[in-house]
């Protein structure tokens, strides 16, 4: 098909075809595979940060004029003291280059307005703070939802600044001619958000820890999450890119590892099930090397449930991982009579059947496009 994954269009076969495989894509991943540097989960946490804490503060308004009008041969010319400018507010806006909220400061206050002038000038309003945030960005005060940065580009006013106090010409009346009175700027707003953000990613790679999430993700796209042969390797949600001919891409995120009990915030708990809210379809990654692998499945999809009402539910296929075991040989058909879901057996060690994933993907992405065209809705691109 003309939306077949680039790199497999590029594959060449050297040596024996692997068992489950179409066409031989080992020989062109391992290549890349090797070229990843390994990089720690310790040092990506300083690259991830998916909740944070800010204090936001209005410029303050400048104050009012206080002067009067003089010059040769008119002595009364009466208050000209103009109006301080307003403070500048603290904007919140979705920017789809921002991958994190490691950039965003403890805090931030808007530019004040500069006090009114004489001969009724007024004062300039100070400028607008703008804080870039990432796409599923969720803004919170006290526990409640004020705000979901959904769109690249959306804004939300974090702080409202200051209004400008009102310089002596404002008070001008036929009551009072020569007014003294002015009023000082007004403070901005101050509020102590927290921001939470829920990845964005078109699919979602769910599984127990030491299923191959990471392998898999690290196979089918340019992505370098940590793999090692110890349970929780995964402590950041990582996103992978699978580009297709058509310049069409498929945003792929590994949440890290669950376990029984994680809607009670038992393992890495709720701190990682919310990324999994955002994404339209989902992956579950089977380890078919144990014994009654289908279990694994009823208890991820038990786990998404009581998070969240609906979650498994959604459009899925079943990966079985690690088909170059003998075991898996014999545990796959075993799990195809057990489950209605469409079963994909690969090895992301290895490479093997990665282009029926690449299709089946594409077939997923394709179905999500149509159906947020016919609700009206412009689907979430990468």
């Amino acid at each position: 098909p003309p939306w077949r994954p680039a790199f497999l269009l590029l594959s060449s076969v050297e040596g024996r075809q692997p068992t489950f495989s179409t066409s031989c894509a080992r020989c062109s991943k391992n290549r890349r595979l090797r070229q990843k540097r390994v990089i720690s989960e310790r040092k990506l946490t300083r690259y991830f940060v998916d909740h944070r804490k800010v204090r936001v503060v209005g410029g303050h308004g400048g104050g009012g004029g206080h002067s009067f009008h003089s010059e040769p041969r008119k002595i009364f010319g009466g208050p000209d003291g103009g109006n301080g400018g307003d403070g500048g507010h603290v904007i919140l806006k979705a920017d789809q280059q921002t991958k994190s909220l490691s950039s965003v400061l403890p805090f931030y206050q808007g530019f004040h307005g500069e006090r009114g002038g004489s001969k009724n000038c007024y004062g300039a309003n100070g400028a607008y703070v703008y804080v870039k945030v990432p796409i599923g960005t969720l803004v919170k005060e006290e526990g409640k939802v004020v705000a979901d940065l959904t769109q690249h580009g959306e804004e939300y006013v974090a702080a409202y600044g200051g209004a400008g106090g009102k310089g002596n010409r404002f008070f001008l009346s036929n009551e009072n001619r020569a007014p003294t009175l002015f009023t000082p700027g007004e403070p901005g707003q101050e509020r102590v958000l927290h921001l939470e953000l829920k990845t964005t990613a078109h699919a979602g790679l769910v599984g127990f820890p030491n299923a191959g999430k990471s392998s898999l993700l690290r196979a089918i796209s340019n992505a370098k999450p940590a793999v090692a042969a110890y349970p929780f390797t995964t402590l950041n949600p990582h996103v992978g890119i699978v580009q297709y001919q058509d310049y069409e891409q498929v945003a792929v995120a590994d949440i890290p590892g669950l376990i029984k009990g994680a809607h009670q915030n038992r393992g890495l708990g709720m701190a990682f099930l919310r990324h999994i809210e955002r994404c339209r379809f989902l992956l579950y990654v089977v380890d078919l090397s144990v014994s009654q692998p289908w279990i694994q499945l009823q208890d991820l999809k038990y786990e998404l449930e009581q998070y969240k009402r609906g979650l498994s539910e959604r459009p899925c296929v079943v990966i079985g991982n690690k088909i170059d075991l003998a075991e898996s040989k014999i545990n796959l058909p075993l799990l195809k009579e057990q489950i209605d879901d469409r079963v994909i057996a690969l090895s992301a060690l290895r490479g093997d059947n990665l282009e029926e994933l690449f299709l089946h993907l594409r077939e997923l992405y394709d179905s999500y496009v149509k159906t947020e065209q016919s609700r009206g809705r412009s689907p979430v691109k990468w």
